[in-house]
């Protein structure tokens, strides 16, 4: 037992990760340092004997623990929130899941009985210690404690501004806060836009819209349900004491330096309250007409009916497709010294200078008609209406673009040819929709390939001739497309933002004929096609070959 203080060093020479010289070296070097942080793993690893993965697997071992590396275990914000963060730093520890009624702890040191049982007492559970190689831990606590630091300054500030109760304030060392701090702080670094938080009979789940689409995040035990949605509620300025009927909130927090709006809707459901959270990041600069996606000859004709000084624009899609943002684009390029544009939406997703925004407050009797016609004698130059939901909305907004008003509005339609047929049913004449209605787009978004791990593959033509308007060339009898693989940079899903892909179709004199004979949708998208309209379909189609999407995709979005 030569080396019996140093027993970390015995274990590694008997499991033959280093050799006695190589130990007596590193203890030489330990001693001539000044740094009484210089452990001998540390210098080990310095010194290129062993990694820390061999230190901490010999570990692992000796105490008859598991090892886990962190780079491949999904961290559970629910365990992480069971300690206050300076306990975190205290034992240097990490609560990392859930096992059973135990829960699972990483740590440096598993033999140490007394921070286990002091761990014990804290979180209320049992204990299931596990290694992890030191920087891996020293990373991960540092990333959940300075989480936890940056919510605790934003609660202070929103308890200034809303008189929050002192008992409140105290409320702040409790699970159910660092749980929700985690859950909003990692819903904003994976950049999700919404934060879905559902209730079932034995677990809470939790799920983040990311993309467009909706990925598990993790799963909660029950009991944490109450405390976690009072907080939320709390912070929203909701009603805690009310759980039978629907509310809605909003809180504004600030995270990693960024402004987050969040709109918070409760619905009572079978085993408790759901809460959906809709985040907008105010600090994200507005995206551009150049960065929609849209091709640039498209783009160019475009930007010339935007010019127009009257007639309507529809966008059209289903929710979530980004028709707001076209439209906040296309009126960022308007001259808004020399025009008085006014916007009318439910909610003002956007605070844009230079334009003045309504929000509709149907309790007020405030709505999209009501405002419209208000707005209409406010001296409008450009009028944007954030939906088109009823016949009055419809003709209103058709006949200020026949008065001498740019319209820009969005009808939720399949196709761009479907806007024209919407109208009708809706009641209003042919006639008024053809002389106003000037060019509608229609539009969905795509996720975008991550550029780190999409992999590529091979098509033969045969393949490609199964997929009706792929573009291909007179030439080409095998092509390169891509397609999602998965790594850590897009968080394993293959796919990292999302671009749009659009259809515009321009009311020229043979759609305006068509239109007023009542032709169907189907019957104007075949004429607007035989005058150079690009699909939907055809502008995803192209966006696959050129590598920005996949075909997998593609066919998710658009049928």
């Amino acid at each position: 037992m030569k080396f019996a203080k140093n027993f970390l060093g015995t274990w590694l020479v008997k499991e033959g990760v280093i050799t006695e010289e190589q130990l007596n070296e590193a203890l030489n070097n330990q001693k001539l340092s000044k740094d009484k942080q210089n452990y001998l793993g540390k210098v080990l690893v310095k010194l290129g004997y062993c990694t820390e993965d061999d230190i901490a697997r010999v570990i692992a071992k000796r105490a008859g623990v598991p090892f886990i590396s962190l780079e491949n275990f999904r961290i559970d914000p629910a365990a992480v929130a069971t300690l206050p963060a300076e306990a975190l730093k205290r034992y240097n520890v990490l609560p990392i899941a859930f096992n059973g009624d135990k829960l699972t702890v990483a740590m440096q040191h598993p033999d140490n009985i007394m921070a286990i049982d002091d761990l014990r007492i804290l979180t209320g559970y049992d204990i299931k210690p596990v290694v992890v190689p030191d920087s891996e831990l020293s990373a991960a606590i540092e990333k959940y404690t300075r989480a936890g630091m940056e919510f605790d300054q934003l609660d202070n500030e929103e308890q200034k501004e809303e008189d929050i109760t002192l008992e409140e304030e105290e409320s702040a060392a409790k699970p159910a806060v660092q749980l929700a701090n985690m859950i909003l702080a990692q819903a904003v670094g994976t950049k999700a836009s919404d934060i879905h938080i559902e209730p079932y009979e034995n677990y809470v789940r939790v799920r983040f819209r990311i993309d467009g689409v909706l990925h598990d995040i993790m799963q909660l035990p029950g009991q944490m349900h109450a405390s976690l949605v009072s907080r939320i509620k709390i912070m929203a300025n909701m009603n805690i004491a009310e759980r039978r009927i629907p509310q809605d909130g909003r809180v504004s927090l600030k995270i990693e330096g960024r402004t987050i709006d969040a709109r918070v809707a409760s619905l009572p459901a079978s085993f408790g309250e759901r809460l959906t959270l809709r985040l907008l990041d105010r600090s994200s600069k507005m995206i551009t007409l150049e960065e929609l996606g849209v091709t640039p000859e498209i783009l160019e004709k475009y930007r010339e009916i935007i010019n127009l000084p009257y007639g309507c624009i529809l966008v059209t899609g289903p929710t979530g497709s980004g028709k707001s943002t076209t439209l906040y684009a296309s009126l960022a390029t308007v001259d808004k010294v020399a025009k008085n544009v006014i916007t009318i939406e439910d909610p003002v997703e956007y605070r844009m200078d230079g334009i003045n925004q309504i929000q509709i407050n149907p309790k007020a009797g405030l709505t999209f008609a009501s405002g419209l016609r208000s707005i209409l004698r406010s001296d409008p130059d450009i009028i944007m209406v954030g939906e088109i939901r009823d016949k009055e909305t419809a003709k209103l907004a058709i006949e200020s673009a026949l008065t001498g008003h740019l319209v820009f509005s969005t009808l939720h339609t399949n196709d761009a040819a479907g806007a024209i047929t919407r109208l009708a049913e809706m009641g209003i004449e042919p006639f008024l929709t053809a002389s106003s209605v000037v060019c509608i787009m229609a539009q969905r978004l795509v996720r975008v390939l991550c550029p780190n791990c999409k992999e590529p593959y091979e098509l033969t033509l045969e393949k490609l001739l199964d997929i009706p308007d792929f573009p291909l060339d007179e030439n080409e009898t095998t092509l390169k497309l891509y397609r999602p693989r998965g790594c850590m940079r897009c968080s394993n899903t293959g796919y990292r933002g999302r671009t749009g892909i659009y259809e515009l179709l321009f009311v020229t004199e043979s759609i305006q004929r068509l239109t007023l004979e009542r032709k169907s949708a189907k019957d104007i998208k075949a004429t607007a096609v035989a005058e150079g309209m690009v699909t939907l379909r055809r502008d995803g189609l192209v966006k696959v070959k050129q590598g920005v999407t996949s075909l997998e995709e593609l066919m998710r979005v658009v049928q």
